[in-house]
């Protein structure tokens, strides 16, 4: 994809305080549970250090020409931020505050493809935004009724769809995990998620997943104490409590 360079002054600043954010409705019902569960499981597994941050529909910043620019995206991580988590309670400005993002995600909620935009104009459009301006190394594209994805991976300062292994997934050498689609049940719903894998191969589980894996060895604890059981009474001796 060719995108025109749009001669911009790109400054880091903090959002003034008085500085109103929209407070737009999220596009899907989907959207906070696909990102909650992208970050729940990289949580459980200890994925996420203490000075790390991931955003749900939250703003991040850059002053392009001594304007402010916010976009949100659906999901992103950010592996550092240099200040105290109370001066991020409303955007976080890259550089600034921080590191660049090395993950964004847009999960594809209308028919305008917004994810796509490469309006280099002001106010620039995402895919613009992400790629010559914040210059975020990967960019995911997950749309969740059919379960599909993409990624972007900057090279060469252009986006470049990359090809999945032979599991369907995605390296993303950042965060040293693998990224692909499963199918599953969180949150009352059925469908299709983005879901997380180690160098190994292991999926990295939600709580509920951890919960049920639990149950199941207590299961197989329990029956296996009553085999021993029974075999002890079948050999005259009475298993103690």
């Amino acid at each position: 994809m060719t995108i025109l360079t749009q001669d911009y002054q790109i400054t880091w600043e903090k959002l003034p305080d008085d500085y109103k954010l929209p407070d737009d409705p999220v596009d899907n019902i989907n959207q906070p549970a696909l990102a909650a569960a992208l970050t729940e499981s990289l949580q459980l597994a200890r994925k996420i250090s203490a000075n790390a941050l991931t955003t749900t529909n939250y703003g991040i910043c850059a002053t392009l020409n001594n304007r402010m620019v916010i976009k949100a995206p659906d999901w992103a991580f950010i592996a550092k931020i240099n200040v105290s988590r109370e001066e991020l309670i409303r955007s976080y400005t890259p550089q600034l505050q921080g590191d660049i993002p090395v993950i964004v995600m847009e999960f594809v909620s209308d028919t305008q493809q917004t994810e796509y935009s490469i309006k280099a104009t002001y106010p620039p459009g995402k895919w613009f935004f992400y790629e010559r301006i914040l210059k975020v190394p990967n960019y995911i594209i997950f749309e969740a009724d059919s379960g599909s994805l993409e990624m972007y991976r900057l090279q060469n300062e252009q986006y470049i769809l990359q090809e999945s292994d032979e599991n369907q997934r995605y390296w993303i050498a950042e965060i040293n995990l693998y990224l692909g689609v499963s199918q599953g049940t969180r949150e009352n719903r059925t469908g299709k998620w983005l879901r997380w894998w180690d160098e190994q191969g292991n999926l990295l589980p939600w709580g509920t997943e951890l919960a049920e894996q639990e149950r199941q060895r207590a299961e197989q604890e329990r029956l296996r104490a009553e085999r021993l059981a029974a075999q002890l009474r079948a050999a005259g001796i009475e298993p103690e409590d």
